[in-house]
C-alpha cells in the first residue's frame, strides 16, 4: 500500500492512542493545565521508507535507486475541547476553589533498547529498577537485525533470531513459570503466538482478534509478549529490578538490536487551580 502520491506527497493523521498509554487509557476532561506535545525527528529518513533495487538490464549492473529525503511542511495537533453548560460550570468552579487534587491514572510505555547484542547463545539484560507502584505489568520484547538506518529493509518488521527461550525476573519472581521451548527452524512457536494473541484480551478486555496471522508474525513480528499483571498485591517496600534472560538455538548475528516495551502502572496528580503536575512514585 502506498501512501505517495505520484509527485510524493503524502497526509496521515495518527491518533495519539497509538503512542502514548495516557491518551489511550484516560477519558475524562482536564480542567486549567497546560499540555504540550514534545516530538523529536531522527536527524535521518533511512527508518521510514523501502528502497528498491533496480535489476541488472543490459548489461548494466544491479543498483539503488535513488535514495528520499523526507520534509514535512505542517504537523498539527488536535484534541477535543468539551465546553460545558452553566450548570455545569459552577460545578466545576467549586472544584476549583476547594484546591482539590485529582488522581489521574493510566498506564505508560516505556522503550529501552539494547543497541548491539554480544555474539553469544544466552544473555542476561538488566533493563531497570523501578519502584512497587510502577512496577511492569507486560513485557514486549524484540529484535531487528541490520535494519536500524538501512533504507533496504523495512523498520517496522522484527526477527526472531533463532530465540529459544526467554525469562523475566521481577526481583527473584520469573514469568513465565516454564521453559518455552522455542524453535523457529522446526516451526514450533505455537505458545509464543498464543502469548501474542491473548495479550489483546488480558489487556483491552476484548475478543482476540489478532493483527498477525501465524505465518505473518514468524516473518515479520516475532514479538515475545510477557503477561506479569497477575502479581501478589501485598503490601511491599523496596525497588523492583526488571531483568530479562533469552537464549537462542544459535549466536545473536552481528547488528542486532533487542528491544524491550514496559507498560506498568503510572498516578499522576494535578491541582486544578495551580495547574502543577506531580508524579506519585
Amino acid at each position: 500500500l502506498s501512501i505517495t502520491s505520484e509527485q510524493g506527497e503524502f497526509n496521515l493523521c495518527v491518533p495519539l492512542s497509538v503512542l502514548l498509554g495516557f491518551c489511550e487509557d484516560y477519558q475524562k476532561i482536564i480542567m486549567n493545565v497546560k499540555q504540550e506535545l514534545i516530538l523529536v525527528r531522527s536527524r535521518q529518513d533511512e527508518n521510514s521508507y523501502i528502497t528498491i533495487r533496480q535489476p541488472p538490464t543490459d548489461g548494466q549492473p544491479e543498483r539503488v535507486l535513488e535514495k528520499c529525503k523526507i520534509e514535512l511542511l505542517n504537523v498539527s495537533w488536535k484534541i477535543p475541547y468539551v465546553t460545558v453548560n452553566e450548570h455545569q460550570r459552577l460545578a466545576l468552579m467549586r472544584h476549583l476553589k476547594s484546591e482539590k487534587v485529582f488522581s489521574l491514572g493510566f498506564r505508560n510505555w516505556e522503550l529501552y533498547d539494547y543497541p548491539l547484542l554480544p555474539a553469544t547463545k544466552r544473555h542476561i539484560w538488566s533493563v531497570k529498577t523501578t519502584s512497587q507502584l510502577e512496577k511492569p505489568r507486560y513485557i514486549i520484547l524484540a529484535f531487528q537485525t541490520n535494519r536500524s538506518n538501512n533504507s533496504e529493509k523495512d523498520s517496522s518488521h522484527f526477527d526472531h533470531c533463532n530465540l529459544s527461550n526467554v525469562k523475566l525476573y521481577l526481583n527473584c519472581k520469573s514469568y513465565p513459570y516454564d521453559d518455552l521451548n522455542i524453535d523457529f527452524e522446526s516451526n514450533r512457536y505455537a505458545l509464543l503466538y498464543h502469548m501474542y494473541t491473548s495479550f489483546q484480551t488480558s489487556y483491552y478486555g476484548e475478543y482476540t482478534q489478532p493483527l498477525s496471522c501465524l505465518v505473518n508474525f514468524k516473518e515479520k513480528s516475532p514479538l515475545v509478549i510477557i503477561d506479569c499483571s497477575k502479581q501478589s498485591e501485598s503490601i511491599k517496600s523496596g525497588p523492583v529490578d526488571v531483568r530479562l534472560e533469552f537464549e537462542s538455538k544459535r549466536n545473536f548475528p552481528a547488528q542486532t538490536t533487542a528491544f524491550c516495551l514496559i507498560i506498568h502502572d503510572r498516578v499522576v496528580e494535578y491541582n486544578p487551580l495551580t495547574g502543577i503536575v506531580r508524579r506519585l512514585v
